[in-house]
């Protein structure tokens, strides 16, 4: 097996995802781009290795089992193991998405996505990540996922969400179980990248995709002896 330490981001073809595969490939790893839609997931490996990134094109559609089985395949192919990988893949939905006008068809695509996905790939990487001497999982959250920061006076987090939020929030309740039953064995926490400019929300972020893709990469550095199932930004811990 490689020594060269290998990473998965999931939804990797633009935006913090694109930016969260160059942080990691700038330390000299090999960076899986996982990604649906094929041009553009060659167009961001074709630009990372411009940049002189070893990156490779990873066929991934979170919500899709055949899809997920087939890139730990690719994985496992390649390398033989995932030292590290990076739950970015997240759609917003419907926005604005108010409880009272929320679809059941609309929560449920929602959720599939944003955590179903998540559990999906995670499962399907685990025999990967366990022949990892530093494993180490990654989940994109969010603020609004934080019910403590959602019910503060004043908090300011926007409108009421009937899906994107609570879906981070489930997220955010997953991932306490996991690491409850993963120990320290494979560190795992949840990244709040900030309020980015991103097709997510429209591009009215105030930051850019790569200040939202710090965290992330720190997450995934962390040193034997860091955290593991938390909420973090680039300030420190969230409240649940």
């Amino acid at each position: 097996m490689s020594e060269q330490t290998i990473a998965l981001v999931t939804g990797a073809n633009k935006g913090i995802g694109y930016e969260i595969a160059a942080g990691l490939g700038a330390l000299g790893w090999s960076v899986g781009v996982g990604a649906r839609d094929e041009r553009r997931r060659d167009d961001a490996v074709a630009k990372l290795r411009a940049a002189g990134v070893d990156a490779f094109g990873v066929p991934l559609d979170v919500t899709d089992d055949a899809s997920v089985t087939a890139a730990a395949a690719l994985i496992e192919e390649r390398a033989g193991r995932l030292d590290v990988l990076v739950n970015n893949a997240g759609i917003a939905g419907a926005w604005p998405d108010p409880p009272t006008s929320l679809t059941p068809e609309g929560m449920r695509a929602v959720v599939e996505t944003n955590v179903i996905g998540v559990v999906r790939v995670v499962n399907t990487m685990l025999p990967l990540l366990r022949r990892s001497t530093h494993p180490r999982i990654v989940n994109q959250s969010s603020h609004v996922a934080s019910l403590t920061l959602q019910t503060a006076p004043g908090a300011g987090f926007g409108e009421a969400s009937g899906a994107y939020s609570p879906s981070k929030t489930f997220l955010n309740a997953v991932t306490i179980q996991y690491a409850k039953e993963l120990g320290d064995t494979i560190k795992i926490n949840n990244a709040c990248p900030g309020y980015i400019a991103t097709d997510l929300n429209g591009f009215q972020g105030t930051d850019t995709p790569g200040d939202g893709a710090r965290i992330a990469v720190r997450l995934a550095t962390l040193p034997d002896d860091g955290p593991t199932g938390g909420l973090f930004d680039e300030a420190g811990p969230i409240p649940w």
